[in-house]
């Protein structure tokens, strides 16, 4: 779900190639985002979740899998343990 979240935020906004999405090895700085487009995007899952994600910039030299799973886990840090629901996420469908 978190991952289809961030996915669609840089399709949309990015304009990223969703077939790179693919890519296991696929690098955060290969979707071509600057630093504000980074911030941007962290700030729409800040904004979903309710919470500051700690040093969002350490997020651009990591492969993308890894920061979904980092930014996962301070989610559930945040959370004890467990994500909100999709739909108190404003997405529909499943993921």
């Amino acid at each position: 779900m978190l991952e289809q979240v961030i996915r669609d935020h840089l399709v949309r906004r990015a304009k990223a190639d969703p077939r790179r999405f693919d890519d296991p090895d696929l690098k955060v700085a290969d979707l071509g985002l600057d630093s504000l487009g980074l911030v941007e995007m962290l700030f729409e899952i800040e904004e979903r979740y309710g919470l500051q994600l700690s040093d969002p910039m350490k997020f651009q030299s990591m492969r993308f899998r890894d920061m979904v799973a980092a930014i996962e886990a301070e989610l559930r840090e945040h959370n004890g343990g467990e994500l909100p629901p999709a739909d108190a996420l404003g997405v529909t469908g499943s993921s």
